[in-house]
């Protein structure tokens, strides 16, 4: 894998960790087996020592014959030392003039009745274990048996595990090796393939997905990151549809409005009254784009965080009533009826009156829009602690698996019948900002070809 800057990352961090280890552990069983050896060699020095002493000490004339016989085949150096630092007996390969062992505070030690024991090294840089023991005479210590024993064998023997230990090694690093490379790509490869999709996203392959499904970090990034590309690519689809819809909202008033300007300027009509109808169409194609200029200026500003709000106590019901009143006549000539209901007293809350207005007549436009017969039922209620403001009616309804989407700008219910009910896709988005700025929350629950019910909940003024 080219470029594979975090595997190589992960692989120098998996080795380093793997040879500090194997040198710690090196170190630990090179001690251990240095210990091991230097105490068994200690323990079978001080034993041929005691031997040795046992020997000195009794009075058969052959024992220095047998001490001759003994050190030769234990491979040791014997010397019998007196107080005077003389030597009485000597046997074995260790020079019998070399007196650098023999320190006058261990011989101290020895015709004190004790043992002594050290490591010591000659002039030729041979090693050795040396032990030295007092030989008894009775009650009284007539001399200091030293024995010298060569560590060449045991230090050939640790040399030889450090070789064994240093292949070990050695071999275990080369494994590790392989080990590390396959790992280190196996935990890359979700990184490195999160970033070439993450690269595809950024350059508009929003399609793109990720198969990852692990369930750890990396699986719950992966499903981030097509969370975002499914976001980005639903928010592009519907920008574009809005675009699609502003294009043709606009360029239709546009053409009533060149269309029957003509006429008007070029007198092209017969009476006064179809000059009037034809006035009327400007002017109501006017406000139609003045309609949706509004929403795209309220959208921007609301964007930005630049919402004036005129915060008073605020009496719904009139508001309910004249927005009820106003599409009253929308209503009737789609057939529909308009009922308004309360419960409980009547209660103000706290907010902005023009923006509640927009609030409750949009929800109320939308209602009367996206119903094309039964009826819709208004209700005003008051609980303890907040004020219900319901608009339910018979209309189409919302998909289920749209309805996470309602609020969403630009985003558009019933995409295919669109341009047969209108708007631009802003007006859910708008309501549920101005709601949650005046402190409240709106939630709408629907069934596809049955209705829909938008309930909006304002606290009360305490």
């Amino acid at each position: 894998m080219k470029n594979n800057i975090i595997g190589f990352k992960l692989g120098v961090v998996i080795m380093s960790v793997f040879v500090i280890v194997l040198l710690f552990l090196g170190i630990v069983i090179d001690r251990m087996f240095s210990s091991f050896y230097y105490k068994e060699m200690q323990t079978e020095t001080n034993e041929l020592a005691s031997h040795f002493t046992v020997m000195a000490e009794s009075k058969d004339t052959t024992s220095e014959q047998m001490m001759r016989t003994f050190a030769e085949f234990s491979n040791v150096s014997i010397f019998n030392i007196s107080r005077d630092r003389s030597v009485s007996f000597h046997s074995g390969l260790h020079n019998s003039d070399d007196r650098s062992f023999i320190h006058a505070a261990d011989l101290e030690r020895i015709f004190s009745g004790n043992s002594v024991s050290f490591l010591y090294k000659d002039p030729g840089g041979n090693r050795y274990f040396v032990t030295g023991q007092p030989i008894k005479a009775g009650q009284t210590i007539s001399s200091a048996l030293y024995v010298m024993s060569s560590t060449a064998s045991m230090e050939q023997s640790i040399d030889s595990v450090r070789v064994i230990l240093l292949l070990s090694g050695m071999g275990a690093l080369v494994l590790a090796l392989g080990i590390t490379w396959i790992i280190a790509r196996v935990l890359s490869r979700p990184l490195v393939q999160m970033q070439k999709a993450t690269r595809k996203i950024a350059a508009g392959e929003l399609e793109t997905r990720l198969t990852i499904s692990s369930n750890d970090e990396i699986g719950f990034l992966a499903a981030a990151i097509n969370d975002l590309a499914i976001d980005l690519q639903r928010y592009r689809d519907t920008r574009q549809e809005f675009l699609a819809n502003i294009s043709h909202e606009l360029r239709t008033p546009i053409t009533y409005l060149q269309g029957y300007a003509k006429v008007v300027k070029g007198e092209l009509y017969e009476t006064d009254e179809e000059k009037n109808l034809y006035l009327d169409i400007i002017d109501q194609e006017a406000h139609r784009i003045q309609h949706l200029v509004d929403d795209l200026f309220e959208l921007a500003k609301m964007e930005e965080g630049k919402i004036p709000l005129h915060l008073e106590d605020v009496d719904l019901k009139p508001i309910v009533e004249h927005a009820a009143r106003k599409l009253e006549l929308t209503a009737k000539e789609k057939g529909l009826s308009i009922t308004v209901s309360y419960s409980g007293q009547a209660v103000e809350v706290r907010g902005d009156r023009k923006r509640m207005e927009q609030i409750v007549m949009n929800l109320l436009e939308n209602a009367v829009r996206y119903t094309d017969e039964g009826e819709i039922n208004v209700q005003l209620n008051s609980t303890p602690d907040a004020v219900l403001f319901i608009v339910e009616d018979t209309g189409i309804g919302i998909p289920e698996d749209e309805l996470p989407y309602i609020f969403d700008r630009f985003y558009r219910v019933e995409k295919s019948r669109s341009r047969q009910y209108g708007g631009t896709g802003l007006g859910l988005s708008i309501v549920k900002k101005l709601i949650e700025l005046l402190g409240g929350s709106i939630r709408i629950t629907s069934t596809y070809g049955v209705g829909t019910r938008c309930e909006v909940r304002f606290p009360k003024h305490s």
